[in-house]
């Protein structure tokens, strides 16, 4: 037996020995930097995705119902369009509140009848707010599709915001912050927001701070569903195997009573998207925070209503320089000089205009070179090449991403809901990848260069300032330094009204 054992792992060395020495041969070019360029991308497919069909019933709600075939399911989405840009100024917060308490109870329902209904239709519920709308959604196999879509109805009409649920959202939110906000990352972002949109709506942070939850009342929660939760000014998705007929047959039984409000919604504010005065003069911002293990350093600046000519060329451009592992940030700052875990960028497109943010995390000695680095990347952007190897993956990524979000019911609903809400043609869905693909690097520069200038750009590092800030400085000598125990999230200033930023 043992001599057996001898010959089977002698043959099996041999074997790895074979393998190991017709592998050299096709692994050296890796090894030595002579990697062969990947083949060349097939013919780019047509997709055509099934046409929305849509009615608006007498009070004004608009419904759009997608016929999709296939799988026994059905997606159902009510969209209210404001969300988080009309918070009150002191109440920041007060739209993700609503939104997330539409499920905890209604007038004939209690949060936990509402789990276990929905749960005893394997189905699956959740509502929840961002910045230009609020979301309620259902997801059901379509043999439970009605019996659903009265739920879905009862939580977006009917919800009771008793006072234990407010104080329960209240508490589970604030122990979420007492989390998030000792991590540099978060503090990062959000200080972004505030130097990029400074007082106007899209400063403050979406889920609020824990001053501004404080103040939200069930009297406040009442009002902004009362305000913004009606019939013209939502739109219904229904999506998946469902005739449009059935469909609009359900939404006028569920939704057709749903009564307009005789006044008026609200004037939007113009000062939604605006960028803050400061973003004239671009800002270097410090928070120190001494016990920071690492420092997160953030990019930010204005960037594009979704309703922007450039979207598109906006899309490659970003997914060309952080919108993934093989994109420039993270080739640069990760992979050829290990000073990250990871670096990447995002290019948010709202209803007005949204932050372009550019991120990573490193340690706290190198947050500076980190800095220097994200700005030579994006100025890089505009005056350097792209070739074709390299394009053609980044928008071979963004193709694929679409693709996976619109596999299912749900994904592809909330694609042509966000159409909607912006105001896009519903056919504009079988257009994205067509329009994706006639991208050049022409575009890439030309929009980097005019629309993503590193010129305006703000610097935001968190981390422990006495281990970067001199060669920060180098860099910047406009360097502002707020301790952390003086930062202020609910002021444009950033600052505590008894204390200034300090300059060290």
């Amino acid at each position: 037996m043992r001599r057996l054992r001898v010959l089977f792992h002698h043959r099996r060395y041999l074997t790895l020995a074979l393998l190991a020495t017709l592998l050299v041969p096709s692994t050296s070019g890796l090894l030595f930097g002579q990697q062969e360029p990947p083949p060349p991308p097939s013919a780019p497919r047509a997709v055509s995705f099934p046409k929305p069909i849509e009615t608006t019933l007498k009070n004004g709600l608009r419904v759009i119902a997608i016929e999709r075939g296939g799988l026994p399911l059905v997606s159902a989405q009510v969209l209210i369009k404001n969300g988080g840009e009309v918070d009150p100024p002191q109440s920041a917060g007060l739209a993700q509140m609503t939104a997330s308490l539409l499920t905890k109870g209604t007038a004939t329902r209690t949060a936990p009848e509402i789990a276990e209904a929905i749960e005893a239709l394997g189905g699956s519920l959740d509502s929840g707010a961002r910045w230009d709308a609020a979301v309620v959604g259902v997801g059901v196999m379509s043999s439970k599709f009605i019996p659903a879509m009265e739920i879905l109805a009862d939580v977006v009409r009917r919800p009771a915001f008793k006072d234990e649920e407010i104080e329960r959202l209240r508490q589970q939110t604030l122990d979420g912050l007492s989390v998030e906000l000792r991590e540099p990352s978060v503090l990062a972002r959000l200080v972004a927001s505030r130097v990029v949109f400074g007082g106007s709506p899209y400063g403050h942070p979406l889920t609020g701070t824990p001053e501004t939850l404080a103040r939200i009342k069930r009297d406040d929660i009442a009002r902004m569903h009362r305000t913004y939760y009606r019939p013209d000014n939502a739109v219904l998705m229904i999506g998946g195997d469902i005739k449009p007929e059935a469909a609009f047959k359900v939404a006028e039984r569920l939704f057709g009573d749903w009564a307009k409000p005789a006044t008026p919604l609200p004037a939007s504010s113009a000062e939604t998207g605006k960028a803050a005065a400061a973003a004239d003069k671009p800002r270097v911002i410090v928070i120190d925070k001494p016990d920071a293990g690492q420092a997160a350093v953030v990019l930010a600046r204005a960037g594009l209503r979704r309703t922007d000519p450039d979207f598109f060329r906006g899309l490659v451009a970003n997914s060309v320089l952080g919108g993934g592992y093989s994109a420039r940030l993270n080739q640069e700052i990760r992979i050829k000089r290990g000073l990250s875990y990871g670096a990447s960028s995002t290019l948010e497109v709202r209803r007005e205009v949204g932050p372009f943010v550019a991120s990573t995390q490193t340690k706290n000695e190198s947050a500076a070179e980190v800095a220097g680095l994200l700005v030579n990347e994006l100025g890089g952007l505009a005056s350097g090449q792209i070739p074709d190897l390299e394009l053609t993956p980044r928008k071979a990524v963004l193709i694929g991403n679409f693709a996976r979000a619109v596999e299912t019911n749900e994904g592809l609903v909330g694609q042509v809901a966000s159409l909607a809400l912006y105001g896009l043609g519903l056919e504009e869905i079988n257009n994205y990848i067509k329009n994706v693909q006639t991208i050049t690097a022409g575009d890439v520069q030309r929009f980097a260069g005019t629309r993503l200038s590193s010129k305006d750009a703000n610097i935001i590092v968190v981390g422990n300032a006495q281990l970067f800030l001199n060669d920060l400085r180098k860099q910047f000598p406009n360097v502002e330094v707020i301790p952390e125990a003086e930062l202020n999230l609910n002021s444009a200033s950033l600052r505590r009204a008894s204390t200034g930023a300090t300059q060290k």
